[in-house]
């Protein structure tokens, strides 16, 4: 759905945001979970599971009110390639949004692992206990880790590439402020 305003809504971008900070920090404590021995794994697994299905309700907030309040449109002179692009990458990356947290909650409960959350939330298994099926969840979560820091420099490249060549409104219309001389809309 297309949006006739020029920028995102307020809690589109409120989400954006938010989601942008957690899921770095989601990235940056994967990588010390994975390079670690010390007794600061036992943290940091802690805040990974809390913080993946943080990411995972987030996400599904974020598409019911993408879905309900549509995007700003693109420019029209974007070549097509370029709006093509832009569509298949926020689907990969909602895609992404999603499935990580997933896939991380469902390896946890292949390996019988409990997902308990801060203050104590546990959460049930999704999947039955299989060693075979943890090993494939655990090589496609950190596999499609990869993919989405790959995916999330390629965004941050693309909005740049908005703000600072083009200059055509796109990254504007995610910012959390105004742009100079852009008045607030009332929303």
């Amino acid at each position: 759905m297309i949006n006739p305003a020029k920028r995102f809504t307020v809690p589109q971008r409120a989400l954006h945001w938010l989601m942008a900070a957690c899921i770095l920090a989601m990235l940056f404590i994967g990588v010390g979970m994975v390079s670690t021995v010390t007794p600061a794994y036992v943290p940091l697994v802690a805040t990974h599971k809390t913080l993946g299905i943080a990411i995972l309700l987030l996400a599904l907030i974020r598409l019911a009110v993408r879905l309900r309040s549509g995007a700003p449109a693109l420019p029209a002179d974007l070549p097509a390639p370029m709006k093509r692009a832009a569509e298949l990458s926020h689907y990969a990356l909602y895609a992404l949004m999603i499935a990580m947290p997933l896939i991380g909650w469902a390896m946890m409960s292949t390996a019988a692992y409990p997902v308990v959350l801060y203050g104590g939330i546990r959460l049930p298994a999704i999947l039955p206990q299989s060693s075979t099926l943890h090993a494939l969840l655990w090589d496609a979560h950190a596999y499609l880790a990869f993919a989405f820091f790959a995916l999330i420099l390629l965004h941050i490249a693309a909005a740049l590439f908005h703000a600072l060549v083009r200059r055509d409104g796109v990254f504007s219309a995610m910012a959390p402020l105004p742009s100079r001389g852009e008045s607030a809309p009332a929303e």
